[in-house]
């Protein structure tokens, strides 16, 4: 007799002989897992078409089962069908009961379960860990350091239930969006520039929703911390970089890009006037707002433009007072929304990008970064080398932090590993400067 069936009800039973050895065959495995999946899935409900392959046994046992021929390879499989045949068959029980023993073990319905977890004081961290495994993040080598910080913290006990669910699912639908920045290759800069108040608003229903302050933003600024192995920003500014290394600017004025004698061709208005800075020796800072505007559009240098980059602002002032004639930029540490979007312009409208930074952990990070869109300059392991021979005793500074991948000279960091001293570009400043003073201002790429 065929038992009627009820969404989440578990029926204990065992199929009877010879029918279920005929459905336990190896070759009907991926079926049943296949099945229970989707069932666990959809609340129980005996819905929808799985699409799986089978190979020929499989195939003949299931046409068997339907009464319907079936040809090995890619199969439908209608679920509500599957479980009319084994109602009628000799098996007399629903899909449900037949996936259940096949499988050894009763089916549970995971939407319910989430439901009842979030009820309980544990929650909010089952909320977490669904949000995260829904989006395709849980896999990723960060989530359990920032799952441990933000515990430790205590930072959702505090809020409750009810609050630190939303937020942390709220964070979490603000990782997946900027997830590439997080697990892109780490030559790349960042693609793209979002707006703060934007990416509130998509992602918590309130422009002001990852504010300073609010949890969901703190709880996205710690992920992003332990995706980069930093520590926690402890004042705004630091804040602010966090986010705009990953592509996010909470304006377009704050953060700056530091260049000079940038010299775009042109007659419009824009063009002129970096033009006339340059030539008064002028340092100018470029907003996000600015290099975006109308007036910006004109490239912003010629194909074949040799452009040098510097980390150190120090670099750029000393060129500054000689001065040199061609284009240096300064990223003052990780470059700024702005400061990537111009290096990616240039790099984008055929000029050369050459980059130096501090030899020390933090700098090849941002080495790393950058080498995606330019090539080194004195940047490595005899460059190196060179350096620490010349550096004065009370200069000797040692490493700190992780030690980086060099890519684009792995010796690098094996020989920074070995001597454990870091080379800051002020050491080297008089070099650099002759590269700039004696560098032709193009070249063939």
């Amino acid at each position: 007799m065929n038992e009627p069936h009820k969404p989440g009800q578990q029926i204990q039973h065992r199929l009877p002989e010879p029918i279920r050895s005929y459905l336990a065959h190896p070759g009907l495995d991926g079926l049943w897992q296949a099945v229970r999946a989707r069932l666990e899935r959809n609340c129980l409900a005996i819905t929808g078409t799985l699409v799986l392959a089978l190979d020929e046994t499989g195939a003949r046992r299931l046409g068997g089962l339907l009464g319907a021929h079936t040809r090995a390879g890619s199969v439908r499989v209608p679920l509500a069908t599957l479980d009319a045949a084994l109602r009628a068959s000799s098996a007399g029980c629903s899909l449900i009961t037949t996936v259940a023993d096949l499988t050894g073990r009763p089916l549970a319905d995971k939407n319910a379960e989430r439901r009842q977890r979030r009820t309980t004081s544990a929650g909010v961290w089952a909320r977490l860990e669904d949000a995260l495994e829904d989006a395709g993040l849980a896999h990723l080598e960060w989530v359990p350091t920032w799952r441990e910080q933000v515990r430790a913290q205590g930072l959702l006990t505090r809020a409750g239930p009810e609050a630190g669910g939303e937020a942390v699912e709220a964070a979490v639908r603000v990782l997946a969006i900027l997830s590439p920045t997080l697990a892109a290759d780490p030559h790349r800069g960042s693609s793209g520039v979002l707006g703060l108040a934007h990416l509130a608003a998509r992602t918590t229903g309130d422009a002001h929703g990852l504010d300073d302050g609010r949890l969901a933003g703190g709880l996205v600024l710690r992920a992003l911390a332990a995706a980069r192995r930093l520590p926690w920003p402890t004042d705004v500014a630091g804040r602010r970089r966090l986010w705009e290394q990953a592509g996010v600017t909470a304006d377009q004025v704050s953060g700056t890009v530091l260049v000079f004698g940038l010299r775009p061709p042109g007659d419009m208005p824009w063009p002129v006037m970096l033009r006339a800075r340059a030539e008064m020796g002028l340092v100018t800072h470029l907003t996000l707002a600015e290099l975006t505007c109308p007036a910006a559009k004109a490239p912003l240098a010629a194909a074949g433009q040799v452009v040098h980059v510097c980390e150190n602002p120090q670099v750029l002032q000393s060129a500054a007072q000689l001065p040199v004639p061609g284009p240096l930029v300064c990223t003052a540490g990780m470059p700024s929304t702005a400061g990537w979007h111009l290096l990616e312009r240039l790099a984008a409208e055929g000029a050369l990008l050459r980059y130096h930074g501090d030899f020390d952990w933090p700098g090849m990070a941002i080495a790393a970064r950058i080498l995606g869109l330019a090539k080194p300059w004195r940047l490595g392991a005899e460059d190196y080398r060179q350096a620490l021979t010349h550096l004065p005793g009370a200069a000797c500074l040692p490493l700190t932090g992780d030690p980086i991948p060099t890519p684009w000279d792995p010796a690098l960091a094996d020989s920074m590993r070995g001597s454990g001293y870091a080379v800051h570009e002020e050491t080297v400043l008089p070099l650099l400067l002759e590269d700039l003073r004696t560098c032709p201002t193009t070249q063939v790429a």
